[in-house]
């Protein structure tokens, strides 16, 4: 039995639990990659009245003003600016990228004369079995030479371009056995038959419009065709590509738009490369965040002692999908602890500190979500079952400011089709917008929720 679960009446009906899922599903298939939810996430934000800030002009910030910035075409920080003087930042850290296959430079390869596969690496902690038998395509950016000037442009081919075929059970009688893949050669997906395939940069370049010789270089990855849907005998489960942390980047921003007050300045934060550890320019584990919020300082007139207290005063949510009470394998789950679907997000915590949540910080947001009526869940992992990290302790690194790690339930993570709960967004959509109208002061020790 799960008993950590918070009781709560439904704020939301049915009906708006499912548009609101419907409207995540659309997000997703507009958003195949890291690079195209990025750039849906700016359209949105301008057509809110945001203003894009670059970090290598001067910036000009002014009281009541709503902004954000882009590094690298992969990673934003939004930010709304009170009209009176700050006290603090709350901040909500997501990240934008999610498993995959990455494709190489030359990526065609010919067999014995006939067929082209792709020449492909694994990018993140995959579970590769999903990925074949299903259509894929390719998406990602390229860098495009006009004249002088270097311009990256996004590409998506928009159809069913390729597929991972298996192997027939005839051939391989021990396939539903444990399996071991060799990446390199079990898993190149077919591209099309060497005597009328085109090369991959001609269909590139015909999708931009441009010539082949214009294109520099590409940053492509594989993404899954299958469109998500609702699903379940009472449609309370939905399925797609990419819900690993997309759910919890779209919640942000969508709680950005709704979420101020008069004495934070309220933050959403979306990273690249979280599943490869964050170690680039526009990952959590870089000066992306800090450097942004001292530079809010900065072009504010706030002291550096004065900035120092805003992050010492602040509060950061780290919001990256967990994992659900699993129906075959519940083992796997802690005895206690077990999140399901469709109950909320879900606090995590972790003897390692692979959780940066503790009883502060995870009693300070599980108080949010009481007083907005919104359920909340608790997660630890099964103590003999290794847990994987999160944003909150590569962000903990960068910047010393109180945090909670949290997420949303959810099945089969890292697969090329998961599973999540068809109210879980519309909740923690709502559980972010009242932690940004929540202004969180603290004073010796104890803290206030205004």
């Amino acid at each position: 039995m799960n008993t950590n679960k918070t009781q709560s009446t439904d704020i939301f009906t049915n009906t708006e639990f499912e548009q609101t899922t419907l409207s995540f599903i659309d997000f997703l298939s507009r958003s195949p990659g890291p690079f195209h939810a990025i750039a849906n996430f700016e359209a949105k934000l301008l057509g809110c009245g945001f203003r894009r800030l670059y970090e290598e002009d001067s910036w000009q910030l002014r009281p009541g003003g709503d902004y954000f910035i882009i590094r690298a075409d992969s990673s934003l920080i939004a930010f709304r600016v009170p009209e009176a003087d700050f006290e603090n930042f709350q901040v909500v850290a997501c990240h934008s990228d999610s498993p995959s296959f990455w494709i190489k430079e030359n990526p065609e390869i010919g067999t014995a004369g006939h067929y082209i596969s792709l020449n492909i690496e694994k990018y993140g902690g995959m579970l590769l079995a999903p990925w074949l038998d299903r259509p894929l395509s390719v998406a990602g950016r390229v860098l495009v030479r006009n004249e002088d000037i270097l311009e990256s442009k996004l590409v998506s081919i928009d159809r069913d371009l390729c597929l991972i075929p298996n192997l027939a059970i005839h051939m391989n009688r021990k396939a539903n056995e444990d399996k071991s893949w060799q990446i390199q050669k079990e898993l190149l997906p077919l591209f099309g038959e060497a005597a009328s395939c085109p090369s991959l940069k001609k269909l590139i370049a015909q999708q931009l419009e441009t010539e082949e010789e214009q294109i520099v270089t590409m940053d492509l990855f594989l993404y899954n065709r299958v469109p998500g849907c609702i699903w379940g005998a009472g449609r309370e489960f939905f399925s797609a590509g990419r819900i690993d942390d997309l759910q919890c980047a779209y919640s942000a921003v969508n709680a950005l738009m709704d979420g101020t007050n008069e004495k934070s300045v309220c933050v959403a934060a979306i990273f690249d490369h979280e599943e490869v550890g964050s170690k680039s320019p526009q990952g959590a584990d870089s000066d992306f965040l800090s450097a942004t919020l001292e530079r809010i300082s900065t072009c504010l007139n706030r002291t550096k002692e004065q900035h120092q207290m805003a992050i010492a005063g602040g509060f950061l949510v780290s919001a990256d999908n967990g994992h659900a009470l699993h129906p075959n394998y519940p083992e796997t789950a802690d005895p206690v602890n077990r999140p399901v679907l469709n109950q909320g997000p879900v606090v995590k915590y972790s003897a390692s500190r692979k959780y940066v949540s503790d009883a502060i910080t995870g009693g300070i947001f599980r108080e949010i979500c009481e007083r907005a009526k919104i359920p909340v869940q608790v997660y630890t992992n099964n103590a003999d079952i290794t847990g994987g990290s999160t944003l909150g302790s590569l962000s903990a690194t960068q910047l010393s400011i109180p945090s909670v790690d949290i997420g949303l339930a959810q099945l089969a993570m890292h697969s090329p089709y998961e599973t999540g709960g068809v109210k879980d967004t519309a909740y923690l959509t709502a559980a972010l917008t009242a932690f940004y109208r929540t202004h969180i002061r603290t004073r010796h020790g104890s803290y206030y929720l205004e």
